[in-house]
């Protein structure tokens, strides 16, 4: 029988059947807990891709060395919002057809589309097929916490957020040592597949430019992941529940037209802030910031209202047949949008300000120590494993308010430290880029303890899908940004432009205290 079709039975127990009585952990819980824990570490492992690959697979790409800048921020930008709208997509589809189903497609998904970057003839190409990918990355995501989150016992939820966050990580770091390895044997690596016979011009194509395409092929590895998720994996027994009293029945089809349409929007703030290319008249050329801004502020609202749409409509629907739920949209709604914005506050800090510092690392040393990009992501990694763990039980120690307040002083002090007070590559870089990097991604921790807890099972995984990935919108305007900032302001200054992204952090400071505090209650039912 096949791992989603279940019996509750079979399905591992979401809680204890006695107040104060511990069950033991039983095989179907590890077993989510450890395809969760693979899913996360592959989502590291592709969203730590493109920063070690992003410069020299430009430099490959385009015609010009004029634009990598501005599209290394393009290409973030479109997988942060391919990231978002899988979020949401991805999302529904594990509150309609179950938590298993849904991540085995969005895993299969982000393989794919990762590895097929790596045969990419252009910079639009990789723009594509990131974007796609992303979609996959951000589904699992939201599916994973829902589905570890409601299959584990309220008393590990801490432990859980704090190796979410860490696994990702993990994957983080692995593929910066594999780049790393690739750097030392690239040259050794290229005789091998030489000597196979493989057509000469391939070869040389596979190892131009640091080897970026191998790297990107590798990406191709988690679709195995897939046969693990449908066989061994066992189904939620919240979700299964709220599927026998028909309550997933309410999701329809029709209402992702409207997350398609919040898409488009998302996408075309990216597209006024990717360059004047649009601006062909006059009138457009000087209004361009002014036009820039108005289709950002309607772009954002436009997105919201798409994304948010179907949990709407689903409640409409829901309401019919039971009155309570008619009136849960308002509180549903704020709850998406505070978490939206804690989310993005994190993620924007994240790529609008400390993934910079890779290729920075390039920039600093002009090129000529390969290594160093790997070095960055490598260091940056560790620290992060070390601060999603700390955070997670910082949360459960002091409530979830004060330790996100906490963390967003730490991540804008460490973000100052480490592109204010270093001009050159060396230990000193390093050890700054260890600390920032345990603070600023110390978030990831803080999430997926917090973001469960604040909606009800039948709408979990699209409410925290939604939270968690509309943040990668904000974070991909973000973004842009700062590849403007560089490109137009700051005369491709790394630390002036992602200094001043890092000042995020005081919003979130603020935003914080509009947020209940969930520490010591169960999650909603």
């Amino acid at each position: 029988m096949a791992a989603n079709e279940q019996t509750p039975k079979e399905a591992a127990p979401a809680l204890p059947s006695e107040p104060g009585k511990r069950e033991p952990i039983t095989r179907g819980q590890w077993m989510a807990l450890t395809a969760a824990l693979l899913g996360w570490m592959f989502d590291g492992l592709e969203m730590g891709l493109f920063p070690l690959v992003a410069r020299p697979a430009l430099l490959d790409l385009l015609p010009s060395t004029a634009n990598v800048g501005r599209w290394i921020g393009v290409i973030t930008a479109g997988f942060l919002v391919g990231a978002a709208t899988g979020g949401v997509l991805f999302g529904w589809l594990g509150d309609r057809i179950g938590r298993v189903r849904a991540m085995m497609l969005s895993v299969f998904t982000y393989a794919v589309f990762t590895g097929l970057c790596g045969v990419a003839g252009t910079a639009e190409q990789v723009a594509i097929f990131r974007f796609i990918s992303a979609l996959g990355m951000g589904g699992e995501w939201s599916l994973g916490v829902a589905l570890v989150m409601e299959i584990w016992p309220n008393r590990s939820r801490g432990f859980l957020a704090g190796l979410i966050g860490a696994a990702a990580n993990i994957g983080f770091l692995s593929i910066a040592l594999v780049g790393l390895g690739l750097a030392t044997f690239l040259d050794t690596l290229h005789d091998w597949v030489s000597a196979t016979g493989l057509k000469q011009e391939w070869v040389e194509s596979l190892f131009a430019y640091s080897g970026w395409r191998i790297l990107m092929l590798l990406g191709a590895g988690p679709a195995v992941l897939t046969f693990f998720i449908r066989l061994f994996v066992p189904e939620s027994e919240r979700w299964q529940k709220e599927h026998a009293r028909g309550a997933t029945s309410h999701w329809a089809a029709r209402d992702l037209l409207a997350v398609l349409a919040g898409t488009g929007a998302a996408c075309a703030i990216i597209y006024v802030w990717s360059g004047d290319h649009w601006a062909t008249a006059a009138w457009a050329r000087d209004n361009m910031l002014a036009i820039q801004i108005v289709v950002t502020v309607a772009g954002l609202a436009a997105a919201v209202v798409g994304y948010t749409y179907p949990v709407s409509r689903y409640l409409q629907r829901s309401g019919r047949a039971h009155a309570s739920l008619s009136a849960e949209w308002a509180p549903t709604l704020r709850r998406m949008l505070l978490g939206a914005g804690l989310g993005g506050v994190a993620l924007l800090g994240t790529w609008g300000s400390l993934q910079w510092a890779t290729p920075w690392a390039d920039q600093l040393t002009g090129g000529k120590v390969p290594e160093a990009k790997a070095y960055t992501q490598i260091w940056s990694s560790i620290g992060a494993i070390i601060g999603t763990i700390a955070a997670a039980t910082m949360g459960n120690w002091f409530g979830r308010r004060i330790s996100y307040f906490i963390l967003c002083v730490l991540a804008l002090a460490s973000s100052m430290f480490l592109f204010q007070w270093n001009d050159h590559y060396g230990p000193m870089f390093l050890g700054s880029v260890f600390v920032a990097g345990m603070c600023t991604a110390s978030f990831y921790g803080w999430l997926p303890l917090y973001l469960p807890e604040l909606f009800p099972t039948r709408i979990r995984a699209t409410g925290q899908g939604f939270s968690f990935n509309f943040g990668r919108i904000l974070a991909a305007v973000g973004a842009l940004q700062t590849g403007n900032l560089m490109a137009n302001v700051f005369h491709d200054s790394y630390p002036k432009a992602c200094s001043v992204t890092a000042l995020i952090y005081v919003v979130g400071m603020v935003l914080i205290w509009f947020a209940p505090e969930t520490r010591g209650k169960p999650m909603p039912e």
